[in-house]
């Protein structure tokens, strides 16, 4: 590891180390063309967003909950897609409902602004990271839904 990366607190080491994780599996779209990251299996990267989630203490139940608010899915709707491999690209593009309030999510994912990102569906993509961050972060229910 590098020195000047040591002096940094504990907490930022681990965010950008977890920063790191993302664009190396190419969820971020800098290493990966977006294309392949539509091509990604929606479960592979459901389970990724729940274990962000419950390693700091949240559950997989409030993890579907801010995919449904985002998506307009149900809850046996969101099963049976884990049940079979659909493209995550897919998964935003076929989506009963985007809620429009997703607009009002504001902020950065590894760096991006979600709010400035031009292409559509790499954009609902990164709406859903940030939810699941704010998750992560404890942030009450009510404000990551936008109520």
């Amino acid at each position: 590891m590098k020195r000047s990366l040591l002096k940094k607190p504990r907490w930022l080491r681990a965010s950008l180390w977890r920063c790191a994780k993302i664009l190396e599996l190419g969820i971020g779209g800098y290493f990966m063309g977006n294309e392949k990251i539509y091509q990604m299996d929606f479960a592979k990267v459901y389970h990724l967003l729940v274990n962000k989630a419950e390693k700091k203490g949240r559950t997989r139940q409030e993890v579907d909950q801010v995919i449904r608010w985002l998506t307009g899915y149900s809850q046996p709707e969101l099963e049976g897609l884990l049940e079979k491999p659909v493209p995550y690209g897919e998964f935003f593009r076929n989506a009963p409902e985007l809620n429009e309030n997703r607009r009002l999510i504001k902020g950065v994912v590894c760096g991006v602004r979600v709010e400035e990102i031009e292409e559509p569906l790499m954009q609902e993509i990164r709406y859903l990271d940030k939810l699941v961050d704010e998750l992560a972060r404890g942030k009450a229910m009510d404000k990551i839904l936008r109520k």
